[in-house]
């Protein structure tokens, strides 16, 4: 399974973004996906998942209200809406798979991981 994640860039507090995370190898659908942010210094963290069949989706309670995780399956594609940004966001993001079709929260229970793409807030 190869996950290619992009969409990170600079933007200022209160700006936007879009995470893209393309899937290839696995039956997309069979899997949940997470996205994870690992900032300087700080452990891996979860951000928000989602079920193979998009009806489920899980958030951290620091990116609620503002994040929005979504998937294309047709595209075999998961998407990160980042809104009202702020520098605490800061991080290097991660797509990751895993391997039954309700994610958890837990970093070590998914089987493949993006190279990371990184989001930079400034204030």
């Amino acid at each position: 399974v190869q996950l290619q994640a992009s969409g990170g860039g600079l933007v200022q507090a209160g700006g936007s973004l879009r995470l893209s995370c393309a899937a290839s190898g696995r039956t997309f659908r069979g899997s949940g996906m997470g996205w994870f942010r690992q900032a300087p210094g700080k452990e891996r963290e979860f951000v928000a998942a989602i079920s193979g069949g998009a009806l489920r989706t899980y958030y951290a309670d620091s990116v609620k209200g503002r994040f929005t995780i979504s998937r294309d399956n047709a595209k075999n594609t998961v998407y990160l809406q980042m809104n009202s940004l702020k520098p605490e966001d800061t991080a290097v993001y991660y797509c990751a798979a895993h391997p039954n079709v309700l994610p958890t929260m837990t970093p070590d229970e998914y089987d493949y991981w993006g190279q990371g793409t990184l989001v930079t807030v400034s204030s």
